[in-house]
């Protein structure tokens, strides 16, 4: 019997345009003109067929695309058939089971952002950073339809506001913040809805753009693999909203991998709220910063997890990382309960017209763990072994091949959980060239 496994893809404005022979649309709203492309990666040793289906915002088909791809292969789709001034989303399905990336660019490349495709919808979703006006960026999320009839949504955001709306079956619709009446520059958003839903932000300022995947659902002690802070420039901001029914402590471990010193972080965060984290506690400065015990100012290159949460509640992590006026990128945390031996990462480059991937692959079991990285198409291979709490870092840049494009697969041995986060960089000096993914556990 032959079983489809379906990956949904959340489009944006123009999302899936091609560069070369169809215009984006400019929106009023954002601040780019917007145009991507999707890399997917088949999981399974024989060769898949696929079928990338284009959904319009009203939910009709835009266009469809057929195609094979080899076993335990990867492709990339870009450009894509779409037609002019596409807006939409777009839903990938499998005779095996597949995963996703979507590369987002503004201008032609002025700035990137990248997510991961999601397995599956739910009826809530959970949005822990959402600005208006602050310091020059604002954010938007679109919200696709996936259930089996129209979806009738809430949206609450926790300065207080709301908005209703009804989505057709397999349709999109996009919120802008800089739209509607907010009081707080920065806030978190909680959407129901009585149909599957799934969702995908947008942070963006003139120069920088990020993205992130909204969550279905939280961890108590969700982990972080990759904090970059006061490095080369780059800074760290980790925004934990917390999604249950009561106010709660939460204390965040910072554990270097390659620069810095273990610290602590606690901060109270009320339902439905959000706190930043790491911003200020690794800011310059000699002032002692509340509840915090890091070193104001100190490189730190490493990992991050909720060690205490005194209230158990749910929580639910965009980690940002920024180097100022150039280049931007998010990831969400992860929940170790989760957590699986094998890490897929469907696009890894290098020398890519000159762009290239690196990765942390963190160890979030109770033991240490031999981690082993392979890529498609090539010997290269990465290893090491890690304690709990540990990350494993490797650029891929001069390592493989001049023009490389694949994938990559780390596995950790005996009973071993490991999450990852990728970063791709491009050559640029004055555009936002970089591009951050989550691992995809398998």
């Amino acid at each position: 019997m032959k079983i489809t496994k379906l990956i949904t893809l959340i489009a944006a404005i123009s999302l899936f345009l091609s560069l070369t022979i169809a215009p984006s649309i400019v929106s009023a709203q954002g601040k780019f003109s917007y145009t991507a492309g999707i890399q997917v990666q088949n999981l399974e040793a024989t060769s898949a067929t696929v079928t990338l289906t284009f959904y319009k915002q009203d939910g009709s088909v835009d266009t469809t695309v057929n195609d094979t791809i080899a076993a335990s292969g990867s492709k990339t789709y870009f450009p894509l058939g779409v037609s002019s001034g596409f807006n939409g989303a777009a839903v990938v399905s499998s005779t095996t089971k597949v995963a996703a990336v979507v590369n987002i660019l503004g201008n032609n490349g002025l700035a990137a952002a990248s997510y991961i495709g999601a397995s599956q919808g739910a009826t809530t979703a959970s949005l822990p950073l959402l600005m208006k006006g602050n310091s020059g960026f604002d954010t938007w999320f679109n919200v696709q339809n996936i259930g089996t009839g129209p979806a009738n949504i809430t949206i609450n955001y926790s300065d207080g506001t709301s908005r209703t709306d009804t989505i057709p079956l397999n349709g999109s619709k996009t919120y802008f913040q800089s739209t509607e009446t907010h009081s707080l520059a920065v806030f978190s958003g909680t959407i129901t809805s009585n149909q599957p839903i799934v969702t995908a932000a947008i942070q963006e300022s003139s120069q920088v753009m990020f993205a992130y995947n909204g969550f279905s659902a939280g961890s108590v002690n969700p982990v972080m693999p990759l904090i970059n802070t006061n490095n080369s420039g780059y800074i760290t901001g980790v925004q934990i909203q917390n999604v249950g029914a009561m106010a709660t402590n939460v204390t965040v471990t910072y554990t270097p991998s390659s620069a810095g010193t273990s610290c602590t972080e606690t901060k109270t965060i009320n339902p439905g709220s959000s706190q930043t984290f790491a911003l200020q506690a690794f800011s310059p400065g000699t002032s002692p910063i509340s509840g915090s015990t890091c070193v104001r100012g100190q490189r730190f290159i490493g990992s991050a997890q909720v060690t205490s949460n005194s209230a158990n509640q749910p929580l639910v992590v965009i980690v940002n990382q920024l180097l100022p006026n150039r280049n931007g990128e998010s990831y969400s945390g992860f929940d170790p309960a989760l957590a699986t031996n094998k890490v897929v990462m469907p696009l890894i480059m290098d020398r890519n017209s000159g762009y290239f991937t690196g990765f942390n692959v963190m160890n979030v079991g109770t033991a240490s763990t031999t981690v082993t990285c392979t890529f498609t198409g090539t010997s290269y291979s990465v290893s090491g072994t890690l304690n709990p709490g540990q990350a494993l870092t490797d650029l891929q840049n001069g390592k493989i091949a001049n023009g490389y494009v694949g994938s990559g697969t780390c596995t950790a041995s005996g009973s071993g959980k490991i999450v990852a986060v990728v970063n791709e960089l491009g050559p640029s000096s004055t555009s936002d060239q970089l591009l951050v993914y989550e691992g995809i556990n398998n």
